[in-house]
């Protein structure tokens, strides 16, 4: 198959719709597809890519990191309509899904979208949404725009149950496959980290040998709600020895944090990296004795997958999304207040159970490698393509009937 993915996010970005992106697009070559990528510009991206083609861009409105491409590209446009295309798979509602949804119109091809983000969680990001009338009608409208964007598609394909049964309530119709995002496990896998190498970066951090870590590897900000976790940390902390939190990443709410932080003297306890190259993420998650979140943002939980590969036990506040990779008690534990925040962290730190909590969570997430994503991927590919040949036939059909009830 020739296949157009149409992203405002992709690689060198770190964030889990341009990890999908580029993930997706290496596995399906790696199967025998031809897939050619429509983003937008990003400082940093290499000077060659092999069938990457990039548009300007503008920060987004909701997300000040992230970039949305300038509408139809006259140049772009006539280049694509000689890709011999067989279906367009947008990963954007705004200006780069629209232009795919555009030239899949022009040259009459199925389109499938992803559905990533959850835009209810994030109309904070609007400065005027602090009037709580004006933030009810801002998650109306990211509902309504979600309905017609999943709406005007052959098919939707979301990463959870949980963003599925979240459309369903925004009244989509149109057929949704439940397809996990996967991750290149073998990126994360311990074994191919020079202990050396692990000892030397927590010695940069300032991690003595005997520390436990707490790690959270992600973006900064208000949604993934960091900051539960850090008011937790005196009282955890203070009858526990040989503690440090790691925070890797950036985002709006690092200074907010490091202020919060500073305020309660824990500057060398609490430890902010800053953002990190994605080349080297797998690196960093081998500096944590367990993976900590409070988000209750997410779509699937792709950092959760790769901690477990590192083999960290996972503690994260309860969420729908955990549902399938979290299993409490085996692979780490769940909590919905700082008792039981607590409780969880202990449990896989202090409390000498038994349980391999860090082989249990490798062994958890490996039917989300990469090539199995890309194989469902593909399945969903093929049954749209099919759906819409036989669409097609009947169109052609009726028409002829039609034709011939004229000439009778």
């Amino acid at each position: 198959m020739n296949i157009g993915l149409f992203t405002e996010t992709y690689y060198p970005e770190i964030n889990g719709v341009a990890n999908s992106v580029f993930m997706l697009k290496t596995e399906l070559e790696e199967i025998g597809h031809t897939v050619y990528v429509f983003t937008t510009t990003t400082p940093g991206a290499p000077e060659f890519e092999h069938n990457v083609f990039r548009v300007p861009s503008l920060p987004c409105v909701f997300i000040t990191e992230r970039r949305v491409g300038l509408f139809y590209q006259p140049k772009l446009a006539a280049l694509i309509k000689k890709l011999n295309l067989d279906l367009i798979h947008t990963h954007t509602e705004f200006s780069l899904g629209i232009f795919g949804r555009i030239m899949a119109k022009e040259l009459k091809l199925p389109t499938v979208h992803t559905y990533h983000t959850i835009y209810e969680d994030y109309t904070h990001y609007l400065n005027v949404t602090h009037i709580k009338t004006i933030d009810k009608r801002a998650k109306a409208f990211v509902r309504v725009f979600s309905r017609i964007c999943c709406n005007t598609v052959e098919q939707v394909i979301v990463p959870t149950e949980k963003v599925r049964e979240l459309l369903l309530n925004y009244s989509v119709f149109k057929d949704i496959s439940v397809v996990p995002t996967g991750v290149n496990l073998k990126k994360f896998n311990p074994d191919i980290y020079p202990k050396e190498e692990v000892l030397e970066l927590r010695k940069q951090y300032g991690i003595g040998p005997g520390d436990k870590v707490l790690l959270y590897l992600g973006r900064i900000s208000k949604e993934k709600n960091i900051s539960e976790i850090i008011e937790a940390m005196p009282d955890f902390m203070q009858s526990r020895e040989r503690i440090k939190f790691l925070i890797v990443g950036g985002g709006p709410e690092m200074e907010h944090l490091k202020q919060a932080v500073s305020r309660k003297n824990m500057e060398d306890k609490i430890i902010f990296t800053g953002p990190k190259p994605w080349d080297n993420i797998g690196l960093y998650y081998q500096l944590g004795d367990v993976f900590v979140s409070a988000s209750q943002s997410e779509t699937q939980g792709l950092t959760y997958i790769e901690a477990m590969a590192a083999g960290l036990p996972v503690v994260a506040k309860k969420d729908k999304c955990l549902e399938d990779i979290l299993e409490p008690g085996l692979n780490g534990y769940d909590f919905s207040d700082r008792d039981g925040l607590i409780r969880g962290l202990d449990a896989v730190l202090f409390h000498n159970s038994g349980i391999s909590y860090g082989e249990n969570a490798k062994i958890k997430v490996r039917k989300y490698s990469s090539e199995e994503f890309a194989r469902n991927v593909e399945k969903v590919y093929e049954e749209v393509i099919m759906r819409d040949a036989v669409s097609s036939q009947r169109a052609a059909h009726e028409s002829k009937k039609i034709s011939y009830l004229f000439r009778t």
